[in-house]
Order: structure tokens, then sequence, then C-alpha cells
């Protein structure tokens, strides 16, 4: 992580420095493409494949349930805008929600969808399953949650809701964002219907790549939205036979076909079909760099290193007088640690933090930290420093 070699840096819940290995592979696509254009475009299109299997790998999926997408907020909005909704029916989600995953629901109450939303605790990103479920009813299709939240990093038992829910017979969509690539996960034993994440946090890759997993039992029911290109299983003619996607003209008189309506058997069979067009190339093999990187250790080491880190910057601002408002609980732990911080020290850390050299983050009142595995004794020393006023 060529980061630390200038910075301590707590702040991947915000945007993550690059891995060595990505920024190596965004480096090689830009020079090829300066180079020579499209020349050996089918080449690096090739490598896209692998990261499919990367990406499947790390969540614990079939590749063919796997879609990349610029975002998280794309992925719900495919999602949000793709589920066959009938006025009346509803979705349930959190007040503590990033707008990732609240405002892609939110534009379909004009459909007659009801959007609602049931309180977090006051100020933080907290919601019992309890409470989502007293929201829910006959007409709920729908539960989205984050696994892990943005302010406190209190993590969700996805385990517990998603059998909830499909004891209901209602889906459990997944704003995965603040935890994939450093909390396990297997979603081959943990029954999620839908799950978006972008790179650019935990798993260490540039902004403008994400994942989104779609159960293959549902895809079919899921409306064709976005579909371009990309979307359709074709041999490889743009234009195809004309016949192929008209009806018979009614009266030969008339200048036109009639078109019909899109078959789902001439669009991929996965989860790509969502993938419509031109794609992120660059973007989406600098983050299979940094997956493949992260898989070669494994999540499951990352997250027992990291766990450790957090538990050694919980005692360092416990120590130096900061209270700490993230779980100490192993089911709701994540890789976020926050504290309370009054008005007068977040002004002077928000202005001695860099010249100490030490990243780091504020939200929603709260003072957050969100090291990785590769955070030191010596990162958390400067961090030391620069909390405790001492000399920097």
């Amino acid at each position: 992580m060529p980061v630390s070699e200038r910075w301590a840096y707590f702040d991947h819940a915000a945007v993550a420095p690059l891995s060595l290995p990505a920024a190596r592979m965004l480096a090689d696509w830009a020079s090829e493409v300066a180079r020579n254009g499209d020349a050996n475009w089918s080449e690096w299109r090739k490598r896209v494949g692998p990261v499919r299997e990367s990406a499947a790998k790390l969540l614990g999926c079939q590749s063919s349930e796997v879609a990349f997408v610029s975002n998280t907020t794309s992925g719900l909005s495919i999602i949000a805008e793709a589920f066959p909704w009938q006025p009346g029916d509803n979705v349930v989600l959190a007040s503590g929600e990033f707008p990732a995953n609240r405002n892609s629901w939110r534009c379909l109450i004009p459909r007659g969808v009801e959007v609602r939303i049931v309180e977090s605790e006051p100020g933080t990103d907290v919601c019992e399953i309890d409470k989502l479920l007293a929201a829910t009813d006959a007409r709920t299709r729908i539960v989205t949650v984050s696994w892990v939240g943005f302010i406190t990093g209190w993590r969700q038992d996805l385990d517990a809701l998603a059998e909830a829910c499909h004891r209901r017979g209602i889906l459990l969509c997944v704003d995965a964002i603040q935890g994939l690539g450093v909390i396990p996960l297997d979603l081959s034993r943990t029954p999620v219907d839908f799950l978006a994440a972008d790179g650019h946090k935990w798993m260490l890759g540039p902004e403008g790549a994400g994942v989104l997993f779609i159960r293959q039992e549902h895809l079919e029911r899921l409306r064709p939205t976005g579909i371009g290109p990309n979307s359709i299983a074709f041999s490889g003619s743009y234009l195809g036979d004309l016949s192929d996607y008209t009806f018979d003209r009614a009266d030969s008189a008339v200048p036109y076909r009639i078109a019909r309506p899109l078959q789902s058997r001439e669009m991929w069979s996965a989860a790509r079909r969502f993938e419509g067009g031109t794609a992120n190339a660059g973007g989406i093999l600098a983050l299979g760099a940094s997956l493949d990187l992260l898989l070669s250790f494994g999540i499951d080491a990352i997250w027992s290193r990291l766990c450790e880190v957090n538990e050694q910057l919980r005692r360092l601002l416990e120590s130096s007088g900061f209270t700490v408002r993230s779980s100490a609980l192993e089911t709701r732990r994540s890789g976020i640690v926050a504290c309370e911080v009054s008005d007068d020290e977040r002004k002077r850390i928000q202005t001695t933090a860099r010249a100490g050299g030490v990243i780091l983050n504020f939200r929603e009142g709260l003072m957050r930290f969100s090291p990785h595995a590769y955070t030191n004794d010596e990162d958390l020393e400067r961090l030391r420093l620069v909390l405790t006023k001492s000399d920097l």
C-alpha cells in the first residue's frame, strides 16, 4: 500500500487509497489505450472474465450472479427499477441508511410503491431486526439494509434478517459497501437476495467500479432495465437480422415494421444482462487486481487482523479520553470505530491531523476511524500524537 509511505490512513470507509497492484493495472490499461487505441481491445476485454470469478469468490456465489456496476447507487437502482412492483406494494428501510440506499427507493413512490422508513436509534445507523420487521406486512416485497452502517459501523446480522424476511415471503437487499472486502461473507450460506457494493472503500479499488449480486433464482423476475449491447448474448453482429426482433407488417404499404418486446432468451441468462453499455474496463481490471491481493491473504485472515487493529484503536481512544460509540460485540463490530468528540476537539483535530500525517473523518457529529489490515503500530502512534496534543 503506497499510501503508508506518507500517511497513517484511517479513512477507508470514505475513499480508500489504491493498492499497488490496482494502481499498476490502471496505469497499464491507460498506457495501452493511449498507445494502441482499440488494437488490442479484445485481449483486454477477455481479462474482465477472471475479475468476475474473483468477485464471485469474494462473495461466495456463482460468477453468473455477478454484474459489474459503476457504484453502489447504480446497483441498488437496478434492483429498485427492475423489480416488478404493483401499486400498493411497499419497501422497508431504516432512517440511518446512507442516501444511496434511500433515494433509489423513493423514486418508486410515483409508481404507487410505499416507502416505509423505520426510525434508527437517534443519530446512529442502528436499527434492530425486530423494528424493521414490525413495519412489514403482506404487501412488503423488499427490506433493504446496509450490512454495516456508515456512522458507527454497526453491523447487521444478515443471516438472521434474511431468514426472518424469507419466512414472511419478503426479499432482502443489501448495501454492502462498508463491509465487503474485509468481513467474511458467503452468499451460498447467507441467503441475501440482492447486494451491491462499490470497490473504492474496503476493496481498495478505484472509484467507478463495483459489483452487483443477483441471486440466480430472481433473475427472470426482474424486468429488463438499462439494456444495451452488452446485455445481449449475440454472435457478433450489432444489427442482426431485422426479422429476429420485429413483427411482419400488417400492411405492406406502411414503411415500417412493429418491434416485438425484448425476449429473455435474447439476453444473457446471468446478472451481466444488466451491464448494458461499454464497461469501465480499466476500473474493473484495477478492482480485480485488488480483489486478487485481498484473496491471496484470505478474507478471514484480513478480518482477524483488522479486529486486532481496532481493539488497539479502541483502547487508544478510551485512554485518550474519548467515548467510543461503536459496538465491541463480535456480531456487531466492523472496520469502523467512531467516538464522541466536542466541537473544540473536532476543530483542533481537523486542523492538526494532516500536519501529523493522519487521515481520518467525521460523520454526523462523531469522529470516525476506518483502518485496514495493513495499519500498523506506527500508524496508531501517529494518531495518538494527534489526539493527545503531543508534539507532532
